[in-house]
């Protein structure tokens, strides 16, 4: 067996022992490789742990790493990694890891929070821009005509709309999608075999016979649950340029799509509703609290994408494209003031480009899809110049 498919072997073996968004499992696989963390894993789960290859984890670490490791280790022995692809090969689907062509570049931005592995039914569009249309489950009819309508325009224009396959808001999204002949990805909290809610699963079969996919980072029989939920939306916020929120309740879960998005420093955008609707009250909570920005049509959210975009081509960093064609006047303002060896602060970033803080988070956020800049302790870092400057 060659290296890339026992490291492929190993991330799906690592997506059904780990729960989504474990930081720890994440940051054990970036260290060693996924195959080398699963013999460190059994080895550890034995009593035996290799600290060697780990030099300089510390005390408190280590006590912490190895009671992860016999979790690890406990859920890995009941898994059978040739069992789940033989499951998956039978509900039609396939396995992306990163490096693979499909593997959405952008999820990269997760860190060690990233998925170990992507289970898929359909295809991934990779070559377009894709936002993220998502909204409460008591949705009302206002809200599921203009989820309808913003996916429906947007597919027209090239876009690939992406949401969770939940009742209300996120399936209106599907159904505008698919009714505009274009591509919506339905992400999912369990395995592409299981379908839930299961008042959607033909929705879901639509969205996979109109060029779409069902995507999930749980492997085939995982049970969808709360926690894989919240998780989940780091996914769609991740995978996306720009999160939409039609409607959402003062504590709606499509509010930490939301949050995820900002803290990826991708656009927000927030439909407004009736101030007497409690169904819009944490969209108008993003808008008071400057965490979106207000859209009412397709304009204003294709508005929101890298110019570069908004013609349907690819989102730069999310597909590997590091042209700079696509760079908006604030953008090239932007890396101008940064530095490659030292790190600059928001706050001096805005004062040498001459923009505001709103024009900067978003330049930073675009330019660091693109690879152009970097995060750091001490700052903002530009990482080379753009290509074609």
């Amino acid at each position: 067996m060659s290296t890339a498919d026992e490291e492929r072997r190993a991330r799906a073996q690592w997506s059904a022992s780990a729960e989504p968004g474990d930081l720890l499992a994440g940051a054990l696989v970036r260290a060693l490789g996924a195959a080398a963390a699963v013999d460190w894993v059994a080895a550890a789960g034995r009593g035996a742990p290799d600290w060697a290859a780990l030099p300089g984890v510390p005390g408190p670490s280590r006590l912490r790493l190895v009671g992860a490791a016999h979790r690890w280790a406990a859920r890995g022995q009941e898994v059978s990694v040739d069992a789940l692809l033989t499951d998956l090969a039978r509900a039609g689907g396939r396995l992306v890891v990163p490096g693979d062509d499909g593997w959405p570049t952008a999820l990269d931005d997760l860190g060690d929070g990233a998925p170990f592995a992507l289970w898929c039914r359909g295809s991934l569009p990779h070559d377009r821009p894709a936002v993220a249309v998502v909204g409460s489950r008591a949705s009302t009819g206002y809200g599921e005509r203009v989820a309808f309508d913003l996916a429906n325009g947007l597919v027209r224009r090239g876009v690939v709309v992406v949401s969770g396959g939940a009742y209300g808001i996120d399936a209106a999204a599907h159904r505008g999608a698919i009714a505009g002949d274009g591509a919506t990805l339905v992400v999912l909290a369990g395995g592409v075999d299981r379908g839930y809610p299961a008042g959607n699963v033909r929705l879901f079969e639509e969205a996979v016979g109109a060029g779409g996919a069902l995507v999930s980072e749980m492997p085939p029989g995982a049970l969808p649950t709360k926690s894989r939920f919240l998780q989940r939306n780091r996914l769609i916020a991740a995978m996306t340029a720009a999160t939409v929120v039609v409607e959402a309740a003062w504590r709606s879960g499509a509010l930490s799509t939301a949050h995820h998005a900002v803290d990826l420093m991708r656009p927000v955008g927030a439909v407004p509703g009736p101030v007497t609707s409690v169904a819009s009250a944490g969209c108008h909570r993003l808008l008071r609290e400057g965490a979106a920005v207000c859209v009412t049509d397709v304009e204003d959210v294709i508005e929101l994408l890298p110019t570069g975009a908004r013609q349907g081509s690819a989102v730069p960093g999310l597909v590997g494209d590091d042209d700079a064609s696509w760079l908006s006047p604030a953008c090239l303002q932007v890396h101008d003031a940064l530095s490659l060896r030292t790190g600059t602060r928001e706050d001096d970033v805005a004062a040498r480009a001459d923009l505001d803080g709103a024009a900067v988070r978003s330049a930073l956020g675009l330019l660091e899809l693109a690879g152009l800049a970097v995060r750091k302790d001490d700052g903002w870092r530009a990482v080379r110049p753009p290509r074609g400057r």
